[in-house]
């Protein structure tokens, strides 16, 4: 097998030109799944030959609780420079187990603190799910909920008092559809996915941005105009400072993204809802040698990584 072994470590580079592709021709719900399921299994292959990886490097470790046979000479020959991988794959595997906590601690602890900070708040409002903050700084998001809460959206005095009614409609609609799709999923999947390898961080910028659309057409359906949605975000973009995180961190729930292109998509045609352009098309066949490349990548990984995993197996004794 060779380098061969390596592959997924370096393959998530070639989710990129599908990242680009389905931002182009499909509909931001679709590109928001694809790109992250892809994400997920890219991640998944990735940890997966490091940690096999670690097994063969370190087989012949004095004191190793692995079995003997794993440390044959025909078993290490797969894997070029075992001891040098098996160690290097021990620290990369720390980096990815040390950086995957702290994001999804984070991400819990943000989130509790929001709650717990509006757990207090006297409704303004006939709707249950709107909390409003007294605050001179401009901000709105979608608070996830918990198993104790539901999910808010949170806005404060200053946003709404700076848009009229039907641009706080369009305002509202967006974060609402946050909630109603559950995005910060699919934010907090890609980026426990960039934790495992940071190949895949272009996914995660992707997978924003295409949420962010995914919630722009959503409440342009809802207000039944998309001027006055694409007006309300270039509003409430220009009404943030670049740089200013909402109340208690929560920027990366719904983040703002390329306003310049949201707006101008939102002054464009509806996106299609079908899967994929036309194969006869020039967008097609870049979507189909796009996919095709991904598709053989992912697939690469995952052979090189059960290959690693059968070789060890097959001189395991029972």
């Amino acid at each position: 097998m060779g380098v061969f072994v390596f592959l997924p470590l370096v393959l998530p580079l070639t989710a990129l030109p599908i990242a680009r592709v389905a931002a182009q021709h499909l509909h931001p719900r679709s590109a928001t799944r694809l790109l992250t399921a892809l994400g997920c299994v890219l991640a998944l292959c990735s940890t997966l030959c490091l940690l096999l990886l670690m097994v063969v490097g370190t087989a012949q470790l004095p004191g190793n609780p692995l079995p003997d046979a794993w440390a044959d000479p025909q078993v290490r020959a797969v894997v070029p420079y075992a001891e040098i991988s098996g160690t290097a794959a021990i620290g990369a595997l720390a980096l990815v187990l040390g950086a995957g906590t702290v994001a999804i601690r984070r991400h819990l602890r943000v989130r509790a603190r929001a709650h717990a900070a509006l757990a207090g708040l006297t409704p303004r409002s006939a709707d249950r799910d709107l909390a409003v903050l007294p605050d001179p700084a401009p901000y709105a998001y979608a608070l996830p909920g918990t198993a104790r809460a539901p999910g808010r959206v949170v806005v404060s005095t200053a946003m709404l008092d700076a848009l009229d009614a039907d641009e706080r409609a369009a305002l509202l609609a967006h974060e609402r559809a946050h909630l109603a799709a559950g995005h910060h999923r699919h934010l907090l999947a890609v980026r426990l996915a960039a934790c495992a390898n940071p190949l895949l961080r272009p996914l995660r910028e992707a997978v924003a941005y295409n949420a962010e659309r995914w919630a722009d057409e959503d409440a342009a359906l809802a207000v039944a105009d998309r001027r006055l949605t694409a007006r309300t975000v270039a509003r409430a973009a220009l009404l943030t400072p670049a740089g200013t995180a909402p109340a208690g961190g929560l920027a990366g729930f719904a983040a703002a993204g390329p306003v310049p292109r949201r707006v101008a998509a939102l002054l464009g045609p509806v996106p299609p809802s079908r899967g994929w352009p036309p194969a006869a098309s020039t967008a097609g066949l870049a979507a189909f040698v796009a996919a095709a490349g991904t598709t053989v990548s992912a697939a690469s990984s995952l052979n090189a990584s059960m290959a690693l995993f059968l070789v060890l197996k097959a001189v395991t004794p029972l």
